[in-house]
């Protein structure tokens, strides 16, 4: 189900990329063509705004509710964006924004979810398949979508995007339970053995905001999202135009070659998922040693088969080459990104927020930085582009390997046990307090 959610999430998200250009022919094409820009990255503005505040809302309101609540918001939205988009750039621009604040907290909240229902032994794989809805979702959007467009309308686009997703949040809510106590539907010993293979998160607490913000381990996943999110967008925003440029290869959006990179993702989160777990419970390696493996291995390949990518003289081979480094950041996944779950579980959501708040900061920034590095696309430009992106993968591994650790953190056992000593010397003062009393 988590699955679903995040492809019909990314289905909404995705829904003007694939429509602009249909949208931008029955409106002013200048006038929309020029705020292209803005149409596409107001989403990404809305969705920094509010991953922290996803993460800290989460525990208090119910994660489940608040993804059902958010991927409906965004469903809605999406009904309404052919409206919008007749009443004007200005309108979509709006609906963009909400579109993004409101799906800003789903993967805060997905973390939060994790911490109850997810085993140490089985942690990997489960947030890895709830991942793969990136790809599912990203690969339905361009081919269903440019199916739709070109057969039907493009309003049509949001309008079953957008009703599949409201279907989807009636299923999820009437299905999906906070935590594994509250879901009639499981026998007691699923219960018990999920209960009994859990970290201890019962409780809310205060977050240690100090120790999160100064932790070398959440900074080495801030950093390592910061660079995977960096190179991958680079790769696949900059692959069409490469191909085009230094091969006179068009590629269209519905292609297999433009769906290939999220294929191969799939695939690869597959194998990383399981292979994690496996390493991590009967294999020879700690948690740590995992993590950083698996994040390390994937920023290291990913420069490997970009910059192989860049220098083949083949079109096809390139496309190969470039999906094939797209799809390694599934380990990359494997490791920094269910990482938070080994530092402090009670925390993660908030921590999910923070790191991909840096990573939305990257999705911004990319794509203005590679329109400076390659004004006249010639391959000296690519060159210096691609050579720019190996450097920032290569900065990633060295801090996550240097800064990640897998194990639960001091600062978050030191609040724990802070918090059970506030909660007995509350039940003693009022024991006291009530025999005074008598």
């Amino acid at each position: 189900m988590a699955c679903l959610g995040v492809q019909f999430m990314y289905l909404n998200q995705l829904s003007l990329n694939v429509t602009l250009a249909s949208i931008s022919k029955e409106h002013d094409y200048a006038e929309w063509s020029r705020r292209q820009n803005y149409l596409l990255s107001s989403f990404l503005y809305g969705y920094l705004l509010t991953q922290i505040s996803g993460g800290v809302l989460a525990p208090k309101l119910g994660p489940t509710k608040m993804i059902a609540t958010s991927i409906a918001a965004s469903s809605v939205l999406s009904l309404l964006t052919p409206l919008a988009a007749y009443g004007g750039v200005g309108w979509l621009v709006a609906i963009r924004l909400l579109q993004g604040m409101f799906q800003g907290v789903v993967f805060p909240c997905l973390h939060e979810l994790w911490t109850g229902w997810a085993p140490r032994n089985e942690r990997t794989n489960l947030v890895l398949t709830a991942l793969d809805g990136i790809q599912m979702g990203t690969v339905n959007a361009l081919c269903l979508g440019d199916l739709l467009v070109d057969y039907v309308s493009w309003e049509s686009v949001f309008y079953i995007f957008g009703v599949f997703g409201c279907i989807w949040c009636f299923f999820w809510g009437r299905t999906i339970k906070d935590r594994p106590e509250e879901d009639q539907s499981i026998s007691q010993a699923e219960k018990e053995f999920i209960l009994h293979s859990m970290d201890d998160v019962e409780g809310q607490s205060k977050h240690p905001w100090r120790a999160i913000l100064t932790s070398p381990a959440v900074f080495a996943c801030a950093v390592a999202n910061f660079c995977q999110i960096w190179g991958s967008n680079t790769i696949l925003a900059t692959l069409p135009s490469f191909l085009k440029e230094n091969f006179n290869y068009e590629v269209a959006p519905s292609a297999f070659i433009s769906t290939l990179p999220y294929l191969a993702t799939t695939i690869a989160l597959k194998i990383a998922g399981p292979q994690a777990d496996r390493l991590q419970n009967k294999g020879p390696c700690t948690t740590t040693q995992v993590r950083r493996n698996f994040t390390c291995a994937s920023f290291i390949a990913q420069v490997i088969f970009m910059l192989a990518g860049a220098l083949v003289l083949n079109a096809i081979q390139t496309s190969i080459l470039m999906s094939l480094a797209v799809a390694m950041r599934a380990l990359g996944w494997a490791g920094y990104i269910v990482n938070l779950l080994d530092l402090s579980p009670r925390s993660a959501g908030v921590m999910m927020g923070l790191v991909g708040s840096v990573g939305t900061i990257a999705d911004i920034t990319s794509p203005f930085i590679t329109g400076l590095l390659t004004p006249n696309s010639t391959i000296d430009e690519w060159n210096v582009l691609f050579l720019i992106t190996a450097g920032i993968y290569l900065i990633g591994s060295f801090v996550y390997w240097l800064l990640a650790s897998g194990e639960l953190q001091p600062w978050a056992i030191e609040k724990r046990e802070q918090d059970r000593r506030q909660t007995q010397d509350s039940e003693i003062s009022s024991v006291n307090d009530y025999s005074t009393y008598l």
